[in-house]
């Protein structure tokens, strides 16, 4: 069979289990890999297993078991490698997440911001925080975290309550999909086989951009929009009659993180001031779990191109800790200590079974995307792709890809599952021998294009129009509207990239 014709089977039945059955992402990933697993030819394997000896990532006898594997026992192996390349990162992650919530940390981050810029430039004190902390914290923590106090800037102000929440969108939702140690992004370098710096880097730099152009975008529709300021809870009552999804009901993360912030939301705000969460975390140390494992990755970067003259020992610890998953559980480390700055009936010990409940899915859903690119990387997809790509010019090929991830994005609602999928299918452009500039353009290509179109398949569009009080139809002017600035502004912003600095 066609490897085309088993993308269109893989591609069906995840649509069919997430739209219709209305099945868990996990088993939805792991049915369709294997089915692809079950339905690639011994032939195909066989190739496949040929190639890796021949490009020196396979010994022989790796390649005869591989070749003597059942479908089953393949799945397994590509889940269980997937789960380690990913595992311990998206756990430290989870555990430097829950950290800055529950401490204050990330109340105190937002709130900084805010005092630095002033009520007038809010939005981008706004957005500029939800980028920082959509990093190592989910996308919907933050905004869970971040909406009391964009209702309690439409308090003060009085107005630009959709500009507000839009903002908060404009930098949050951007890094979710393009900076790791977010899973998406994450598992994106994984299949296309990218340096995790160089995805950072990319991401930092690409997404920032879109994000200050997303938040333009956000303006010109809080000129057509306005929201008044309901009660949450009150538009969903009169207009779901409890039929949306169940995350628009609420959230344990969001829970926790909305428990942080609330009893400041509705703090009366001077002209130029927001109120700090009670005791919070001095500045530098909240920021030191985000930026810490950044300079330590960024560090064995350059350290691996240059070797820097720093001495045996020196390197020798210094390469240790650099590691990424050594980095991010040092993170984790220093994380925990904000934990001193709870409240004195904080649960603290319980800190990291809540994240690791929370990021144990993402790991699980994760490895399941993995082990459906490896079944679909077995059955010839990197070729059949590499050679699609040969007859598409060059210029349009980051556009292929952007449109590819949107569709899938657009009809089964998750960005994560979107981009594990285009990563999949789209994985042979990065063995394309002369693209003109660095794969990690089509990671870029693949991020961007999980932002269009966020809407009722998204359990993130009703995540925001729930808690902000929106109606379904404001939501659809706004959010959705959004959702597609941010796609093609930061496809612009991937094309101007790739044609200044094509090789990075």
């Amino acid at each position: 069979m066609s490897v085309w014709w088993l993308v269109v089977a893989a591609t069906a039945l995840i649509l069919l289990g997430v739209l219709w059955l209305r099945l868990h992402a996990l088993l939805v990933l792991l049915g369709a890999a294997l089915l692809v697993a079950v339905m690639t030819s011994p032939a195909a394997i066989g190739d496949y297993a040929d190639e890796q000896v021949t490009q020196g990532r396979m010994s022989e006898s790796a390649a005869a078991s591989l070749t003597a594997q059942s479908a089953p026992q393949r799945l397994v192996a590509a889940f269980g490698k997937t789960a380690g390349d990913v595992g311990i990162l998206i756990a430290m992650a989870s555990i430097v997440g829950i950290c800055l919530m529950e401490s204050g940390a990330a109340a105190g981050i937002v709130a900084a911001m805010l005092k630095i810029s002033g009520v007038k430039r809010a939005p981008e004190g706004l957005a500029i925080s939800a980028f920082v902390l959509s990093i190592p914290v989910f996308f919907d923590t933050v905004f869970y975290l971040m909406v009391p106090l964009a209702r309690s800037l439409r308090r003060k102000t009085g107005r630009d309550y959709v500009l507000y929440i839009l903002a908060i969108m404009a930098g949050g939702s951007i890094a979710h999909s393009l900076v790791p140690p977010t899973p998406g992004p994450l598992q994106v370098a994984e299949i296309l086989q990218i340096d995790i710096f160089t995805m950072m880097i990319a991401g930092l730099a690409i997404g920032s951009v879109s994000s200050l152009l997303s938040l333009a975008a956000a303006r010109l529709l809080n000129r057509f929009t306005v929201v008044p300021l309901r009660d949450v809870g009150e538009e969903a009552a009169e207009t779901t009659g409890g039929d949306a999804p169940s995350v628009a009901q609420g959230d344990t993360r969001g829970e926790t993180a909305q428990a942080v912030v609330e009893p400041n939301a509705d703090a009366t705000l001077a002209s130029d001031e927001v109120a700090l969460p009670t005791n919070p975390p001095p500045l530098g140390f909240s920021l030191l779990p985000i930026l810490l494992p950044v300079f330590l990755i960024a560090y064995g970067a350059i350290d691996a191109v240059l070797e820097l003259p720093t001495g045996e020992t020196v390197t020798a610890v210094m390469r240790l800790i650099s590691d990424k998953n050594v980095a991010m559980g040092i993170a984790a480390a220093v994380a925990l200590q904000l934990l001193r700055f709870a409240p004195p009936d904080h649960d603290r010990r319980g800190a990291v079974a809540r994240a690791l409940a929370s990021g144990g899915q993402v790991i699980l859903i994760t490895s399941a995307g993995g082990a459906l690119g490896v079944m679909l990387r077995q059955a010839g997809i990197a070729s059949a792709v590499s050679e699609l790509a040969s007859d598409v010019p060059a210029s349009l090929l980051l556009v292929v890809v952007f449109l590819v991830t949107a569709s899938i994005r657009t009809l089964q609602g998750s960005a994560t599952v979107s981009m594990i999928t285009a990563a999949g299918v789209l994985q042979g452009l990065t063995d394309v021998a002369n693209l003109p500039f660095h794969p990690v353009y089509v990671a870029m290509a693949i991020g961007v294009g999980s932002k269009p179109i966020s809407w009722m398949t998204d359990s993130g569009f009703w995540v925001m129009c729930k808690m902000s009080g929106m109606t379904d139809t404001e939501g659809l002017r706004t959010v959705s509207m959004l959702s597609i600035a941010m796609g093609l502004s930061g496809l612009l912003v991937i094309l101007t990239f790739a044609t200044l600095f094509p090789a990075i």
